[in-house]
């Protein structure tokens, strides 16, 4: 089942997406426990089967459409939601709502042949967690699914130029009025800010701006609380919409 997803490779796995998240994480002491939601049996199956193989991830559920998997994670509380995009009865950005509702701790990770921008905007708004295409090796899904479960974001480089080129349009957009004033960031979180919009991951930050990895973790942590937001994918996506930085 691994052509489903790519070639192998023997490069490390990182390669094939961007990390976007806040910290390392320490190693688990339990596995982490993922959802598969996808409506192809076949493929659902040959995820379990790869997915069995590594130590610290347990499959316990699998679901073929948005309505099942929001039911299975109310039962079940997953760790990870690992779920297609396109799916009948009800898709999988419909059903990322639902399932945050229901079982808030559960990270989704939309894993999909959909490269269109629409989707995912709309799954990064529904609370999404990270973006993969299918085309990634096998080795990339067990390496996303950690990251996440870590605190990360990820998401296939092709779709972070795509997220980047939404920003920019949607800034020419977006009404320059705003309610509220934004909360005003340091020329520092800033310079950190636009990095991470970029894909950058804390330890490249850190060579970038000459400071440490804890330095940088300690910036995005005050961006977020000064944010309200929770994640660094929805902080990027407000500092764009709320003109605070462009990306040129």
């Amino acid at each position: 089942m691994a052509d489903s997803f790519g070639p192998m490779r023997d490069e490390d796995a990182d390669d094939g997406v961007v990390g976007m998240g806040p910290d390392g994480g320490a190693a688990r002491k339990e596995p982490i426990r993922v959802l598969v939601v996808d409506d192809h049996a076949l493929f659902r199956r040959g995820l379990e089967i790869v997915l069995a193989a590594e130590e610290d991830i347990q499959v316990v559920g699998e679901a073929g459409d948005g309505a099942e998997a929001v039911d299975k994670a109310a039962d079940l509380l997953p760790d990870i939601v690992l779920m297609d995009v396109r799916m009948p009865k009800r898709g999988g950005i419909e059903a990322c709502t639902s399932i945050k509702e229901v079982a808030p701790s559960a990270k989704i990770i939309m894993l999909t042949i959909s490269d269109e921008e629409a989707d995912l905007y709309e799954a990064i708004k529904a609370g999404a967690t990270g973006y993969l295409l299918k085309e990634i090796s096998t080795d990339e899904v067990a390496t996303a699914i950690r990251a996440v479960a870590d605190g990360q974001s990820q998401i296939s480089p092709s779709m972070a130029s795509k997220l980047l080129t939404e920003f920019k349009s949607m800034i020419q957009r977006t009404d320059e009025r705003r309610l509220v004033p934004a909360p005003r960031l340091t020329d520092r979180e800033l310079e950190v800010l636009k990095l991470v919009a970029t894909g950058m991951n804390n330890r490249d930050i850190a060579k970038e701006l000459f400071i440490s990895e804890n330095t940088v973790k300690n910036h995005v942590r005050n961006i977020l609380e000064k944010l309200q937001l929770h994640s660094r994918m929805e902080a990027v996506v407000y500092a764009m919409r709320e003109k605070i930085l462009e990306i040129r």
